[in-house]
């Protein structure tokens, strides 16, 4: 009996002991290396206006996002065996984009610093720059030490090393930028006195502009080194980057990256013939967001303007409380929510989706009000006739109202229409190739911070003109039927 209670106990130790392993395995393994590896396939996340870390170039007739933190991405998907997939966003939406899931890490000339550590990890630095202060040519003599620019206005990146660099040792009235093309125009037309741009960027920009130059303001502070940032607690996933990194830096790849990538940044070709396709891209797709948005945001608005004009106290609730929240948030946010918060419960949608849905949300709100004013605009005697004939309140509403109030309702909705055509641009922010978003892309790429601007706003322009004109046609065609 005691033999078998210990070939019991023996047996018991061995099944714990093998069960405890494979439960410690589980819970050292890495969630986000396992997850890149099942799907095969690696996203990276970044903001493609940073030449020459990342930028747009046209490669064998295809716009193409490239740079030496591309060609870093690259060599890593290619060491896990997986294939490189690159989503574009505004910088200060990256962090954001990695937390909720959206990409596996960010590749863009970023940092370590406190703040940012506290939301994600990173890898070992694979480059090491210093920070530069640029100004006009003309002001080189005048802003050369460190206390020559206080209290001045001085241009940097949002959320970046060289914001910081700007306020606490410039001491500086820091303008703090999303884009670095804005950055250079808000230099060049005296908007601010300087710039802190890192160093092989701003190489780049002073190669194209002989107005710009280098101050000799030295930084204390002015070292960056430059890592990959990757989700919490993802110990292998760093492990397996940092071994590629280390290649990288052993064998001095990133020579060969940077020829690659200023070979791409000044090719020869005309403005036009270059970039003609990005402003061709970003039209079809503003206009197609300005269709998707205002054709279901009327259906959707129309449901609304109902259930507020319904005698039912619980929908009109619903619907005036919806009404003043979208009307009363900036569609930015909105946009931000939908796409940031679509992750919290598990609907996975893309960028192009979660505008679309945020501009529809956004434009029924407004559309209510428009379908609401066109029906109370209609005489209420038009109600009471329908119903002494014995109509019910649906087809008094579908056959009288409705006929009467879309004369009222369609000039106000193709305004509506005009307006989310010019709103749609701040999908930009979460790397929707709409019209804005492509100005950017040339203005990254081509080095001209005004010129890619003032051709989008003809764009804009003409997109607006022509739809306004359309309407005036239609609003008197429908005056004369009268």
């Amino acid at each position: 009996m005691n033999k078998w209670k210990k070939q019991l106990a023996i047996a018991m130790i061995v099944v714990f002991g093998f069960f405890g392993q494979s439960l410690v395995q589980a819970t050292s393994s890495d969630p986000t290396l396992q997850k890149v590896q099942d799907k095969g396939v690696l996203t990276v996340g970044l903001s493609a206006d940073y030449a020459p870390y990342e930028f747009h170039a046209t490669v064998d007739g295809k716009d193409k996002i490239v740079g030496m933190d591309i060609d870093i991405a690259q060599k890593i998907a290619d060491d896990m065996g997986v294939t490189l997939k690159i989503e574009e966003y505004g910088f200060d939406a990256l962090i954001g984009a990695l937390k909720t899931g959206k990409i596996d890490m960010i590749i863009s000339g970023m940092s370590p610093t406190p703040e940012r550590l506290k939301e994600v990890d990173f890898s070992d630095p694979y480059m090491t720059v210093e920070q530069k202060v640029v100004v006009r040519k003309e002001d080189a003599d005048k802003y050369n030490d460190i206390n020559s620019l206080e209290g001045l206005k001085v241009s940097a990146q949002k959320q970046s090393t060289q914001e910081e660099l700007a306020t606490n040792e410039l001491h500086a009235d820091t303008v703090s930028l999303q884009r670095m093309p804005d950055i250079v125009l808000q230099l060049q037309n005296k908007k601010v006195e300087a710039a802190v741009i890192e160093g092989p960027v701003a190489e780049a920009y002073l190669s194209q502009n002989p107005k710009l130059a280098f101050s000799d303001i030295k930084f204390e502070d002015g070292t960056k080194q430059t890592a990959v940032a990757i989700p919490k607690d993802s110990t292998e996933f760093a492990d397996a980057i940092n071994k590629s990194i280390n290649e990288v830096l052993d064998q001095d790849l990133m020579s060969g990256y940077k020829e690659d990538a200023y070979e791409l940044m000044f090719t020869e070709e005309s403005f036009f013939k270059k970039y003609a396709p990005y402003y061709l891209k970003g039209t079809v797709y503003t206009v197609f967001l300005a269709l998707v948005g205002v054709f279901f945001g009327a259906i959707f608005g129309a449901i609304l303007a109902l259930m507020k004009l319904s005698s039912n106290k619980l929908l009109k609730g619903i619907a005036v409380v919806y009404i003043e929240y979208v009307r009363g948030t900036p569609l930015l946010v909105q946009i931000f929510l939908v796409f940031f918060g679509s992750n919290v419960i598990g609907l996975e949608l893309s960028a192009m989706s979660a505008s679309c849905l945020a501009l529809i949300l956004n434009s029924g709100a407004y559309v209510a009000e428009i379908v609401r004013a066109g029906i109370n605009a209609v005489n209420t005697g038009q109600m009471e006739a329908a119903r002494s004939l014995g109509m019910n309140h649906t087809q008094a509403m579908r056959h009288i109202i409705f006929p009467q109030a879309i004369k009222n309702i369609l000039p106000a909705l193709g305004n509506e229409f005009v307006t989310v055509i010019k709103e749609s641009s701040v999908v930009s922010v979460i790397g929707v190739s709409e019209l804005m978003f492509q100005s950017g892309v040339v203005q990254g790429a081509s080095f001209k911070p005004f010129l890619p601007i003032m051709i989008t706003s003809l764009i804009y322009f003409v997109l607006t003109f022509s739809l306004s004109r359309l309407l005036g046609v239609a609003e008197r065609r429908m005056a004369a039927n009268d």
